[in-house]
């Protein structure tokens, strides 16, 4: 018989729901990508770089044209200097950064604190790595941390922290007191800090990215990982990057190198020209999203779900608890078979099922769709 080495994983929420909503023709809102296209210059310049012939392998680490314009980025963003050769590396999507960021610093023994509800990549990586992933449960419907239960959560094993900000599923902003907290206990226990930064640019109510590049001391420690495939409409590109203090990039690219040693070259043209040419794009999107969350929950005010606070990325939490007494699983099922609308629920991000009556919603979708959906709901 073999023996898995991740034992206790199957099929993906996020496929199973997706096949829920093809099976029962349901509307989709339930995997996280956009209904829209990438933007038009962006599909010019790929086309243009392969017909071009730039079709062969990039340098391991990305184009360096495009480590250039990453640099620029965030000193624009966030006024912090980034050496764009030696701490830049173009991954093949925000995933594959996570991992090798992972693999980098995690050891058989280590313990890594997660926060649930958390992306479902983050513990498979840690266990591949001989580690251990240790939970820290936020709960509608702020999602706050309790930084006291994080304290008590560390042991002579942990070796490091991941956070998300803003967090998927729940659409929290990690504010400055949190910040400061996560800076005291990296220094107090010498921790390692991954921050999954993937929705950095799609934040709301003029509340600012507090990205870890603003933290030089918090920083010295940290992976940061962002994703082009969210800034630009693009997931299906798997196109990411890292950014670290250049002794821990040197070890992210060592295991970066036999994963996928370099990531696809005409497209990382056509991400450097994207931000060098039209660089008001990443300005524009928190306000294009708040149009789409706004369309959504100002839709849904008259149905019996409570619409949870969002205050980034392109998600949505609504509280069913006057809706259904199912739990969150089969509330979702019924919700794509019965009556036409796919959701994820949300205790699939837990270590521990959550009893709370949330599901998530995204809304990176045409007006049209988020209103037919929203219309669908306020009948239940």
């Amino acid at each position: 018989m073999f023996e898995s080495k991740l034992p206790n994983l199957g099929t993906s929420i996020f496929s199973q729901m997706s096949a829920l909503a093809n099976q029962f023709s349901a509307i989709n809102l339930s995997q996280g990508f956009p209904e829209f296209d990438a933007p038009e210059l962006l599909k010019k310049q790929l086309n243009h770089y392969v017909l071009e012939g730039v079709n062969q392998y990039s340098p391991s680490s990305g184009v360096p044209r495009l480590q250039q314009q990453i640099a620029k980025l965030i000193k624009r963003k966030y006024n912090a200097n980034i050496n764009a050769n030696e701490q830049v590396t173009v991954t093949s999507g925000a995933t594959e950064a996570l991992f090798v960021a992972i693999q980098a610093i995690v050891r058989k023994g280590d313990e890594v604190i997660v926060f649930d509800p958390a992306y479902d990549s983050y513990q498979p990586a840690i266990e591949l790595a001989g580690g251990r992933s240790v939970h820290v449960a936020l709960h509608a419907p702020d999602y706050a941390i309790d930084w006291s239960v994080v304290t008590n959560a560390i042991t002579a094993n942990t070796r490091a922290i991941i956070i998300n900000t803003p967090h998927n599923p729940s659409g929290k902003t990690l504010k400055q007191t949190d910040i400061d907290k996560l800076r005291s206990l990296v220094a107090q226990h010498d921790l390692y800090v991954i921050s999954d930064e993937v929705y950095e640019h799609i934040t709301f109510d003029q509340q600012p990215h507090l990205s870890v590049l603003r933290d030089d001391a918090l920083f010295a420690k940290s992976f940061v990982i962002s994703s082009f495939g969210k800034t630009f409409h693009s997931t299906g590109w798997k196109m990411g990057y890292c950014i670290a203090p250049a002794e821990l990039a040197v070890e992210f690219r060592k295991i970066h190198q036999y994963v996928t040693f370099s990531s696809f070259t005409p497209a990382q043209h056509a991400l450097a020209d994207m931000l060098e040419q039209q660089g008001e794009h990443v300005d524009e999107l928190s306000e294009f999203y708040q149009q789409k969350r706004d369309v959504l929950s100002n839709a849904l005010k008259e149905s019996r779900f409570t619409v949870l606070p969002s205050e980034g990325t392109y998600f949505l939490l609504l509280d069913y608890s006057d809706v259904s007494e199912l739990n969150d699983v089969e509330f979702c099922q019924w919700l794509a078979e019965q009556a036409g609308v796919a959701a994820i629920p949300l205790s699939v991000f837990y270590e521990k099922h959550s009893n709370d009556k949330v599901i998530r919603l995204c809304f990176a979708k045409n007006e049209a769709t988020l209103i037919q959906a929203a219309e669908i709901l306020c009948q239940l």
